[in-house]
C-alpha cells in the first residue's frame, strides 16, 4: 500500500488508515477479541497507519490498539493519537459513558479539556502507557475549536518542542471545522491536519483549506469519508446519518445521486467515497473507522477496486 511522509522526522502514513474509535466501544460494546481481529485484518491487508485518541472509550481504544500491535515490528507502523482531553477520575459516575461521550464503557473516568503545556505532557505520558509504546509518531491537537488560543499558543508550541527533540514524529490538529484548522495551517508550524467529514463526495467545504495546505506543504489526512454512514452503503437508506445525526434531505438526495452515478460506472458508492479524498494532491491518507475484521475487509476491497476515471466528472456537485 502506498505510504506518504508526514513532516520531516520519518513519520509516514498508508493511503488507507485504521480509525480506532470503534474498537473503543463507540456506540456499542465489542469484546477484546473482536477488536484484536479487526487490527489483525487491517495489518494483513497492508494498513500500517493507526489513529486513536484518549477520548475514544476513555482510553479503551488506545489500550486495545497497543495490545493488538504489540507483536508487530514497531518500525513498520505509524500511530497517531491526540491531546486536549485529559482523563481524570469521575467523582459522579453513572455507570456508562454512552450518553455523555458516546462510548459504551464504564464512566469511572471523565474528560477534562486541557490544551496547556502541562496538559499536553500529561496526556502524552498517559497515552504512551496505555499504548505500551515508547514514542508517538503523529500527535494531533484534538477538537480545539472552542479553545483556540491555548491550543495555538500552548499546545502546539509544546508539541513542536517535542518534535524538534525527536520525542514525537509530527505535529497536527484534527477536527470537523475548516476555519479553525486553517488557523493551524497559517499561524503555526503544523505538519499535518486531520479533516473529518469535510472532504467527501457530498461535503467538500474543505476545498480551500486543502489548497492552503498544498501551498504550505502541510499534509492532509481525510477522516470520516462516509460522513457517519451516509456514504457507506451502495444505496443510502432513509435513516442514514450525517455527522452522527439524521441526514438532512438535501444531503440524502445528493448521496443517492452519487450512488446512481456510481452504478452507471460499474462501481459502488462506498468505493467512490473511500477513494475520492485521495484525488486531491494534498491528501496523503484516508482514515475510516473499523470495528470488525469484516469491516476492514470491506474497506480494503473498496480502497483497491479500480474505478472508471470518467465517474469523477459524472458525479453531482457537492451540497456543501
Amino acid at each position: 500500500m502506498r505510504r506518504s511522509p508526514v513532516g520531516g522526522n520519518g513519520a509516514n502514513v498508508t493511503a488507507l488508515g485504521f480509525g480506532a474509535a470503534p474498537i473503543g466501544n463507540l456506540y456499542r460494546v465489542i469484546d477484546d477479541q473482536t477488536a484484536r481481529l479487526a487490527v489483525a485484518a487491517a495489518w494483513e491487508g497492508g494498513i500500517r497507519y493507526f489513529d486513536t485518541a484518549p477520548h475514544y472509550g476513555l482510553g479503551l481504544s488506545e489500550r486495545r490498539l497497543g495490545a493488538a500491535l504489540r507483536e508487530q515490528p514497531r518500525a513498520e507502523f505509524t500511530i497517531s493519537t491526540k491531546v486536549g482531553r485529559l482523563l481524570v477520575p469521575n467523582p459522579s459516575p453513572t455507570g456508562s459513558d454512552l450518553e455523555t461521550g458516546g462510548f459504551a464503557v464504564a464512566d469511572i473516568l471523565r474528560r477534562e479539556y486541557d490544551y496547556s503545556r502541562d496538559g499536553v505532557l500529561r496526556s502524552l505520558e498517559s497515552s504512551l502507557d496505555r499504548l505500551g509504546v515508547d514514542r508517538i509518531d503523529i500527535v494531533y491537537v484534538h477538537d480545539p475549536e472552542d479553545h483556540m488560543e491555548p491550543a495555538l499558543h500552548e499546545a502546539v508550541p509544546a508539541l513542536v518542542e517535542l518534535r524538534d527533540q525527536g520525542v514525537i514524529g509530527a505535529v497536527g490538529a484534527g477536527m470537523n471545522f475548516v476555519e479553525p484548522l486553517r488557523r493551524f495551517v497559517t499561524e503555526t508550524d503544523t505538519d499535518v491536519v486531520m479533516v473529518a467529514g469535510r472532504w467527501t463526495l457530498v461535503d467538500r467545504s474543505a476545498a480551500s483549506l486543502l489548497e492552503d495546505c498544498l501551498d504550505r506543504g502541510v499534509a492532509v489526512v481525510a477522516a470520516a469519508p462516509f460522513n457517519s454512514g451516509l456514504l457507506s452503503r451502495p444505496e443510502p437508506r432513509d435513516d442514514a446519518r450525517f455527522d452522527y445525526e439524521p441526514a438532512p434531505p438535501d444531503l440524502l438526495a445528493a448521496a443517492r445521486a452519487c450512488a446512481q452515478a456510481c452504478i452507471a460506472h460499474a462501481t459502488t458508492l462506498p468505493t467512490a467515497a473511500l477513494q475520492f479524498p485521495l484525488l486531491h494532491p494534498a491528501v496523503c491518507s484516508v482514515v475510516a473507522g473499523m470495528r470488525t475484521a469484516h469491516q476492514c475487509a470491506l474497506n480494503l476491497e473498496w480502497a483497491s477496486t479500480e474505478i472508471d476515471e470518467h465517474l469523477w466528472a459524472a458525479l453531482p456537485e457537492a451540497v456543501r
